[in-house]
């Protein structure tokens, strides 16, 4: 994809994502981007396919708590067809596979992707849910929900099964901690080891500022 295209598609992107959550705002689909270049550069994939994708997988976003959060994926997918349609000089053809990566991003539900692009998107927005960012979206997006820190008897998921709808913390041991282990590129797998580590390093130094220490 030539440099003027891709600028024109960020501008898109800029104009048309919502701003009402930190956690999946321009700022996030930058990363996301950044994330699926790097990892295209080493694994090979069509970056006609995968730089809109990127750019476009949050065009709509519900809150995790809203009733249509399910349908966000295929909302964006929809609303990233049509842009696409009116943008002078992008390979048409390529819509349908940039619509199926974008369905299939999500990284909560477990979908499987069926194409090398969407694995690459896949893994890109997913390694947003480990490492240091994945620790302030968390915080922001449970702030939001109005949720505490962490269970005060058993912060640390020892006795008791992780219980995400109730405590920030819990998330760590339900997603943050597993991403390493869901990745599929190899590239992704190396970067999401790298950011884990420092997940266990946060949760270590945690416990000890929790015990005075």
């Amino acid at each position: 994809m030539n440099a003027s295209l891709k600028n024109q598609l960020i501008e898109i992107a800029k104009e048309h994502i919502p701003n009402t959550d930190v956690s999946h705002d321009f700022e996030h689909t930058s990363r996301v981007l950044s994330n699926a270049e790097r990892i295209t550069r080493n694994e090979g994939g069509d970056l006609d396919i995968i730089i809109p994708a990127a750019l476009f997988h949050d065009l709509v976003v519900y809150p995790k708590d809203h009733p249509n959060s399910d349908q966000s994926q295929e909302e964006s997918a929809q609303k990233a067809k049509e842009l696409l349609g009116e943008v002078e000089g992008y390979p048409q053809e390529k819509r349908e596979n940039v619509m199926s990566c974008i369905r299939e991003c999500s990284f909560s539900k477990g979908i499987i992707p069926d194409s090398l692009e969407s694995k690459i998107l896949q893994d890109a927005d997913g390694l947003e849910a480990t490492g240091a960012i994945s620790i302030m979206r968390t915080y922001s997006s449970t702030g939001q929900m109005k949720r505490p820190f962490y269970h005060p008897d058993d912060p640390f998921c020892e006795h008791r099964e992780p219980m995400a709808k109730l405590f920030a913390l819990d998330l760590f041991y339900i997603r943050l901690l597993k991403v390493e282990g869901r990745m599929h590129t190899k590239t992704a797998k190396k970067i999401a080891k790298r950011r884990t580590k420092f997940l266990k390093t946060f949760l270590k130094e945690f416990k000890l500022e929790r015990e005075g220490k």
